[in-house]
């Protein structure tokens, strides 16, 4: 049977904080509004931009805040200013998946732009099966991306693992009946995971696959 792993991007794979927050705060100051924290505003990271600007911002025009903030994060691409590293062990986490026979995936709030800049960097055009983003689907919680990747991969829930380190990307993996694996180095705490429907929470990478295999039954 075919096993699949889908990754979030942001906070799980590569660390874009810095970057999205100023981005926020950009967008936010240049329509008058005062932009929260970073410990709060990083809390909508892995939703839509709508959805986000509309938590964020109950009363703006959250279309314009969300087509703003597009602007200036393709500004600050434009200008080499984009950082969004990998975070230590996600490569060696990627060779273990496919060591064992995973077909690799990702569902992402990032636009298709977003999303081939991160794989374009670090070399990752032909490396998943499945990619989706925010652009053709609702926003997480939702489960369209997770399910839309079990299609394009022919795999079954049982077989399907969704790794996110936000409450959105829990919520994502129980509407479509997979895995839930929560990755706590990323923008979402532990009890936030657990409260969003984590089956496993991993504190570093290299705690992803045993979670994954007990999911399907091949672990202990």
């Amino acid at each position: 049977m075919i096993k699949l792993a889908i990754f979030d991007c942001d906070g799980t794979l590569v660390d874009s904080g810095d970057t999205i927050y100023r981005a926020l705060k950009e967008t936010l100051s240049a329509h008058g509004h005062d932009c929260p924290p970073r410990e709060i505003s990083q809390k909508v990271i892995g939703l839509s931009l709508v959805e986000a600007m509309q938590w964020l911002v109950p009363e703006g025009d959250h279309q314009r805040l969300a087509a703003s903030y597009k602007d200036a994060f393709v500004s600050f691409r434009s200008r080499g200013e984009v950082e969004e590293p990998l975070y230590d062990g996600i490569p060696e986490l990627l060779d273990a998946f496919e060591e064992d026979g995973w077909l690799l995936g990702v569902a992402t709030g990032k636009s298709d732009r977003g999303l081939a800049h991160v794989l374009a960097c670090h070399g990752w055009e032909k490396r998943f099966s499945s990619l989706h983003t925010a652009d053709r689907h609702p926003s997480k919680p939702h489960p369209s991306m997770a399910l839309a990747n079990m299609a394009d991969c022919g795999a079954e829930p049982a077989m399907t693992v969704l790794i996110g380190d936000t409450s959105h990307d829990m919520g994502t993996a129980r509407a479509a009946g997979v895995g839930a694996i929560g990755a706590t180095w990323g923008y979402h705490d532990h009890d936030e995971l657990v409260g969003g429907g984590a089956h496993y929470i991993t504190l570093r990478p290299d705690g992803v696959m045993h979670a994954a295999r007990k999911w399907i039954g091949e672990g202990a």
